[in-house]
Parts: structure tokens; C-alpha cells; sequence
């Protein structure tokens, strides 16, 4: 799944281990979620989208 989260996170100004401490999750999954090895949860996609005040499509998309 492609992700916008990198993009998004330097948007914001965030370290990944900031960005992680918001979602409640490791760095090392924020990582993951940005370099594509890791398709987060429906309930991770979620508060991201709500982070970000993005639709989850415009975060995620299909490969």
C-alpha cells in the first residue's frame, strides 16, 4: 500500500518517534508504515486520518 505519511509527518514538522508517541505506537512501526513494509490497522488508519484531518485515501492508497 502506498503511503503519504513520510510526506505528511515533515508537513507537521514531526520526528518519527513524535509522531509516534501521538498514535500510541513504536517508532519502529511508524518506520515501517512509511517505508511500506507494514499496512497499518483500520483503527491505526483511522487516527492517522484524524491527525492529519485527512480521509484515510489520501493517506493510503493501493498499489
Amino acid at each position: 500500500m502506498k503511503s503519504r505519511v513520510r510526506q505528511l509527518r515533515e508537513q507537521f514538522g514531526w520526528s518519527q518517534a513524535e509522531l509516534a508517541e501521538r498514535l500510541e505506537v513504536s517508532r519502529q512501526t511508524v518506520n515501517a508504515i512509511e517505508t511500506e513494509k507494514y499496512d497499518p490497522s483500520i483503527k491505526l488508519a483511522f487516527k492517522l486520518a484524524r491527525l492529519f484531518e485527512l480521509p484515510i485515501e489520501t493517506i493510503f492508497q493501493e498499489d
